[in-house]
């Protein structure tokens, strides 16, 4: 559908690179503000904010992950995740036609395990999966 990889940084760029390699990946999409997928959070700050996760990547007709890449974490990673993971749990609590999973990719664990495939990715990158 899209002829162009997109990234909001150096890493966005590596990882959308890597989704184009990877055959276990049945298409992506690179969120931004015009897509309109976004989460809202309570901050750091005690705010609401809004989370807009970085890439949605379908594995199959009945399976979705949401990834965050994040080269440097900050205060709200965390909550974001929470909320994300959250969601998930509440998209797919509602109904059974595709499951929804996330992923959070943090730069230096990309740039070192360098990942095959998505399943690769999914087994080695646990961080906030556990609440």
């Amino acid at each position: 559908m899209f002829n162009r990889i997109i990234g909001d940084s150096q890493l966005e760029l590596r990882f959308a690179g890597f989704l184009e390699d990877c055959s276990d990946v049945l298409s992506y999409a690179k969120n931004y503000l015009a897509v309109h997928f976004k989460l809202d959070y309570v901050n750091s700050n005690g705010d609401i904010s809004n989370y807009y996760p970085d890439f949605m990547v379908k594995l199959s007709g009945k399976r979705i992950v949401i990834a965050e890449t994040k080269g440097q974490e900050d205060l709200d990673v965390p909550l974001k995740m929470a909320r994300l993971r959250q969601w998930c749990e509440d998209i797919n609590g509602m109904q059974s036609d595709v499951t929804y999973d996330f992923a959070y990719v943090d730069e230096e664990s990309f740039e070192k395990y360098k990942p095959k495939s998505f399943a690769d990715l999914l087994a080695g990158f646990r961080e906030y999966k556990e609440k």
